[in-house]
């Protein structure tokens, strides 16, 4: 009889070890999962953090580039047209695809530098730098629409350039980027800047997808 009381009082207490142990992730089998453990988890996703910022820092130093090659795109020269030696002077404000690219890549520094400090001081809190599906969504249509600007205004920007390389056919108007390369060398500079920053944002965006699709 004393070993018939027992026998339920030990299946209970087997039971409940059984639950405590499926919480505390030891017990394993076919119908208990393992979680992962925190601080493998944290390790992860703090490296996640770090890499947004630093394709972040990216962005920003690949704008600031691109804007600052092509303000400081001046210079003064002459040129032979018909046999005439002609003065000429090229600034990047007299194009207006040069002052798009401009005004595109200084939006875009101030965006990533937004997004930058922002990043960095809830990295520094300790808290996920991407805190919800809304702010997710927000920063993925931002660098979506960002990225599609500065491949337009670097478009834009190179078939100006082109043009001023290759002079205009059938007529006797001279490759301008001779006499004028630095010039054009700070266009160019300032171009492939813009089309870097470009595919920093696109990959900016695609993170964002991942994101989404993992949480």
């Amino acid at each position: 009889m004393l070993s018939d009381r027992k026998t339920p009082e030990a299946a209970v207490q087997l039971a409940e070890a059984k639950v405590a142990a499926a919480e505390n992730g030891s017990m394993s089998g076919p119908l208990v999962g393992r979680r992962p453990p925190e601080r493998k988890v944290s390790v992860v996703r703090w490296r996640s953090d770090v890499g947004y910022l630093v394709l972040r820092l990216l962005c920003v130093l690949t704008s600031v580039a691109a804007l600052s090659f092509m303000v400081t795109a001046m210079e003064a020269s002459t040129v032979l047209i018909y046999g005439f030696q002609l003065p000429v002077y090229s600034k990047w404000s007299f194009s207006h695809s040069f002052e798009y690219l401009v005004g595109i890549s200084a939006a875009v520094a101030a965006h990533s530098l937004l997004q930058l400090l922002i990043s960095a001081s809830r990295l520094l809190r300790k808290t996920p730098v991407i805190p919800s599906r809304n702010h997710a969504w927000l920063i993925f249509a931002g660098d979506q629409a960002f990225a599609y600007a500065m491949m337009s205004a670097g478009s834009a920007a190179s078939g100006v350039t082109n043009l001023n390389r290759t002079g205009i056919r059938h007529t006797a108007l001279p490759n301008f980027c001779k006499p004028l390369h630095s010039f054009c060398d700070h266009v160019a500079i300032s171009i492939a800047f813009t089309f870097f920053s470009c595919i920093l944002l696109a990959t900016s965006a695609v993170q964002g997808v991942i994101w989404l699709s993992n949480n």
